[in-house]
């Protein structure tokens, strides 16, 4: 597997299904979503773009640049598309009419019809979120937020200076990835909505090597613009790069690297709602966003107890503090750096090597920084830390100020999660490989409980480290566990969302019958209802493009 491939795109629905899993009935729903398209618009799609949703191992530690191990799940986010006509003398003044509109529609009821144009930037204008282009995208929940990021990273990308201009386009959304579940709907969205704009104006498909768009390359892409609706995320690359029956080791230091592992056989996912919506958009500046400056600031100051240079301005991570600490070779040559055995060795070490984080003289273990604090710790001037730390969070520091204990950040408590946390990660993954190489001699049941024991180390540390579990996650991977799942633990940001267990194959049914007797929320639920929140799946296929005839 490799971030030099092109992005599939199938002509044959045959090949298309055979690729996703058979959990789901998909000839249904895409044939549906086709049928709606020629209804609502009068012609059929031209493309359907498709990004699933992801789950599995390796939590809040991708923007410290450690690896994870992330699998895509069969439910997805489904985007018809075809270019609309607009004759040359319409007038422009009219949204649907001007160059590069979108008129975008949701198979959902309740989300109503958008249309939208991006409008060239004027000459002069000194605004720096945008280029070429200006596109009104506020940051807030709303699924055309997510449409128009993916446009304006095409928009950005392909239509600046003296570029063609955009194909007016016709849009219908549909998605079984729960919203706000910790299965990275917005990831898919904004993945989805990407490959349909690059589709639409003839980025990928049947285009010499040079030109077609590789998956590393939207991978990117798609990280880019999901930050304009607001979060910092890496999901981005589970939707685009996982295969079928397998997880992915994905690395994002010193370069993009993704390999998949196969799951032992006789592992299935169930994947279950919390109904407790998470969403990081609404909460990023109290959850996801804060946790990335409180990592981000303690690997600066945990490279400045242990003696490692540190540029002026340079926003290290904690996995380039382990490579700083052992002179790491290959760093930044295009080279793999340190052998995996190493680094598990160099994580091990770490586990007390973090103690430095704590205050000198002091019994509080989760030491907690101030602002202040903060400032100091990180050897940097008020100002200096503000434009490294802050600038990327939406309004001031005084936003942030009080979120985490009133006015104190938990460094050495975010530390002591990633580092175990990306331990772990590579634990997992070893002992998917043994287990593989082992082949029929190898002890499969041992090596599930195993990995079910490693999940319930992850949950324990996103809960008590990390923060970032809940009373409802804690309770449903706690009755996961009594109903004779392996492991269980919160998937995705936390704070809300789903859970992931590890289930023996042949108990997946009576596993989720018990769960839905003995968590609460899910009372009275039956049938369809039941299925929407919890579901088993298999790991799937990523992000690709079907072309209609």
């Amino acid at each position: 597997m490799s971030a030099q491939e092109a992005i599939p795109v199938y002509t044959n629905l045959k090949d298309l299904y055979a690729s996703l899993g058979t959990s789901l009935n998909h000839a249904e729903r895409w044939n549906n979503l086709a049928t709606e398209f020629e209804t609502r618009f009068g012609k059929k799609p031209t493309y359907i773009a498709r990004a699933p949703g992801r789950t599995f191992v390796g939590e809040h530690i991708d923007y410290a640049l450690f690896g994870v191990l992330p699998a895509a799940i069969e439910r997805d986010i489904l985007i018809a598309c075809a270019p609309r006509e607009v004759s040359p003398t319409s007038p422009t003044d009219e949204t649907h009419r001007a160059p590069g509109s979108v008129i975008a529609e949701n198979l959902q009821p309740k989300y109503t019809r958008q249309v939208f144009a991006p409008a060239p930037k004027p000459k002069g204008d000194d605004e720096v979120h945008v280029k070429g282009w200006h596109l009104d995208i506020p940051q807030e929940l709303r699924w055309e937020n997510y449409v128009k990021a993916g446009y304006y990273g095409v928009l950005e990308e392909y239509f600046t200076g003296a570029a063609a201009q955009p194909i007016p386009v016709d849009l219908l959304v549909t998605g079984s990835v729960p919203a706000g579940s910790g299965l990275s709907s917005s990831a898919a969205m904004v993945v989805a909505s990407t490959l349909a704009f690059l589709a639409i104006n003839g980025k990928v498909g049947d285009l010499p090597r040079t030109e077609n768009i590789e998956k590393g390359e939207l991978v990117k892409m798609s990280m880019e613009n999901e930050k304009r609706v607001g979060t910092v995320s890496m999901d981005q690359a589970a939707s685009v790069m996982s295969v079928p029956s397998s997880v992915l080791y994905i690395t994002f230091y010193p370069s993009l690297t993704a390999s998949p592992t196969p799951l032992p056989a006789g592992a299935v996912l169930v994947c279950a709602h919390s109904l407790k919506v998470s969403d990081k958009a609404l909460t990023a500046k109290r959850g996801y966003n804060l946790r990335v400056v409180e990592t981000l600031v303690g690997a600066r100051a945990l490279a400045r107890t242990l003696n490692v240079p540190v540029g002026a301005r340079e926003k290290i991570t904690f996995r380039e503090v382990v490579g700083k600490l052992v002179d790491e070779a290959d760093v930044g040559k295009g080279g793999a750096g340190m052998p995996v055995p190493a680094l598990m060795d160099e994580l091990r070490r770490m586990e007390t090597a973090v103690d430095a984080l704590k205050p000198p003289n002091s019994t509080d273990p989760e030491f907690g920084a101030t602002m202040e604090e903060m400032i100091l710790l990180s050897g940097l001037s008020a100002e200096e830390f503000h434009e490294v730390y802050m600038s990327w969070v939406e309004g001031c520091a005084d936003e942030v100020r009080g979120v985490v204990d009133a006015t104190h950040f938990k460094l050495y408590k975010r530390a002591k999660h990633v580092y175990s946390e990306a331990l772990r990660v590579l634990q997992f993954r070893q002992l998917c490989l043994d287990t593989a190489a082992a082949g029929d001699a190898g002890d499969n049941l041992a090596v599930l409980k195993q990995l079910g024991t490693l999940m319930n180390e992850s949950q324990t540390s996103c809960a008590d480290d990390f923060e970032c579990s809940c009373e409802e996650l804690d309770q449903l991977t706690q009755l996961a566990r009594d109903a004779g799942a392996y492991g269980s633990r919160l998937t995705g940001a936390g704070w809300g969302g789903c859970t992931v267990s590890l289930v023996p194959e042949g108990e997946v049914d009576a596993f989720i019958k018990k769960i839905s007797e003995t968590y609460p929320p899910y009372k009275g639920l039956e049938g369809d209802a039941l299925s929407e929140v919890i579901f088993a799946t298999r790991p799937s296929t990523g992000a690709c493009v079907y072309k209609f005839d």
